[in-house]
């Protein structure tokens, strides 16, 4: 056999591997390529509506606070000392407690005015705390939010009181809590959200739109129609047909901030808390209902409803602001 015969195979095999190494680097740059365009903003958008409600949730689980517009960064809306999410109430231990377990949370009513929080609630007699004396404290307590950790200032015994009070009725038991940090929050390595998105106390990420249409459809199917405060979200927009968000990739409000739509948003049992009374509803509705059409197992076991949105690009956020999608 010559000794070009006897290379063959050896030259074959080589020529095989470069050309299968060369493929794989080509589908990695493709890959690669997908990845950076789909985190791009689109450059042309379509109107679908308009804003109809803003809202933020300063004490996470508890009552909201309605404005004609928001600022809007990477942690969260806000507007001054009023940010979304940034207190927390928790068990001395660190664990986070929602309206999940103690529905009358939902009336638990803050009202933020310069950097005073004034907080209410029914037999109640007002508290206040100064948000600014708390960037200064000390006193460091260490929180858990699902399987995220992140380090929050204690609000003190005054506000710990009032909380174990009103929700527990004793007078201790939980403790109310701060997030001084104009970063968002750590994630665990195993969750699917870039810590970009996370925000400052939420459950997934920092801002979360939903459809009018869609209430409007759910309460075709319901006996006692709900309103977008049993859902929680921060912005509303009117005009879109029903669930067309689930579509959505890209979302811009206004002229100039334009959002990602990461995920849509699992719902669970604090959907059947009437935000008006803080009393759960008997049947378990809108939930029960939502299961019914809104669920899709291949993903997760509760029904969508709304979507998750990350910040790409900072702004406001107006009562009447148009909405376009990419």
């Amino acid at each position: 056999m010559s000794r070009f015969l006897e290379i063959q195979p050896k030259a074959a095999l080589t020529i095989g591997i470069s050309t299968a190494l060369a493929a794989g680097i080509a589908y990695g740059s493709v890959k690669l390529f997908k990845r950076i365009q789909s985190n791009r903003p689109p450059t042309k958008w379509r109107k679908v509506g308009e804003i109809s409600h803003v809202y933020c949730f300063p004490v996470k689980s508890c009552g909201p606070t309605a404005l004609d517009e928001i600022d809007c960064g990477k942690l969260g809306p806000h507007y001054g000392e009023l940010r979304d999410r940034v207190f927390l109430v928790v068990r001395p231990s660190g664990e986070f407690v929602t309206a999940r377990t103690y529905p009358k949370m939902v009336v638990i009513r803050p009202k933020i005015v310069g950097d005073v929080m004034t907080i209410t609630a029914p037999g109640m007699e007002e508290i206040k705390i100064t948000i600014r004396q708390l960037y200064t404290s000390d006193k460091l307590i260490k929180v858990k939010v699902h399987k995220d950790e992140a380090n929050c200032i204690d609000c003190g015994d005054e506000a710990a009181q009032w909380f174990s009070k009103y929700i527990l009725g004793d007078n201790e038991g939980l403790r109310l809590v701060f997030y001084p940090s104009s970063e968002p929050k750590p994630v665990v390595k195993d969750r699917t959200i870039e810590r970009k998105d996370t925000g400052a106390l939420h459950d997934e990420t920092s801002y979360m739109l939903m459809n009018q249409a869609s209430f409007d459809d759910l309460n075709t199917r319901i006996e006692s129609p709900v309103t977008p405060l049993q859902y929680r979200p921060n912005f509303v927009v009117t005009g879109p047909y029903a669930w067309a968000e689930d579509n959505w990739k890209w979302v811009k409000i206004g002229n100039e901030t334009i959002f990602k739509n990461i995920q849509p948003c699992i719902r669970c049992i604090l959907t059947n808390i009437d935000p008006a009374t803080g009393e759960r509803h008997p049947n378990m509705e809108p939930l029960k209902t939502l299961k019914k059409f809104r669920t899709f197992e291949e993903i997760a076991p509760n029904p969508w409803f709304g979507i998750h949105l990350g910040i790409r690009s900072d702004g406001k956020v107006k009562l009447g602001d148009e909405v376009y999608v990419g």
